[in-house]
């Protein structure tokens, strides 16, 4: 079997120097600057030494943690959220609970058209006593 790099397309005759130093030459013209890789977050954009710039950035990260642990500690519970209105009362899935609350105001209508229609009339109530006659009158 042969050997998978002697059969590659890879040219392996040397580099003379003069080849060497103007190739890097052209890749030195093409170099993005410091800038650019600063904003591109490849270098650092600190003025620590190399050996600090770790530290540095790990002090910072573990100071992002402690922030953000402080603020989940202080962040209040979902009953007193629910208690508050903030978040609504239900178990439902967050994608499904907009159709959970149109469907609850459908119910409720329902409800009510159907206590509505089974009402009794006012004839009804003058002649149980309960609605005066004259006061019949005066509500239509």
């Amino acid at each position: 079997m042969a050997d998978p790099i002697s059969n590659s397309s890879v040219d392996i005759s040397p580099i003379s120097p003069i080849e060497r130093r103007n190739s890097l030459e052209k890749h030195l013209q093409t170099r993005p600057d410091p800038k650019d890789l600063k904003d591109r977050n490849i270098l650092l954009d600190t003025n620590a030494a190399p050996s600090l710039q770790s530290k540095a950035q790990e002090l910072e990260r573990q100071r992002a943690t402690d922030s953000l642990k402080k603020g989940l500690g202080k962040r209040p519970e979902r009953e007193e959220l629910v208690e508050r209105n903030i978040l609504p009362d239900s178990n439902a899935a967050p994608a499904i609970q907009g159709q959970q609350k149109e469907l609850q105001r459908h119910m409720r209508a329902d409800s009510l058209e159907q206590k509505l229609q089974s009402r009794p009339k006012p004839e009804d109530l003058v002649k149980e006593g309960i609605l005066e006659a004259n006061e019949e009158a005066t509500k239509d």
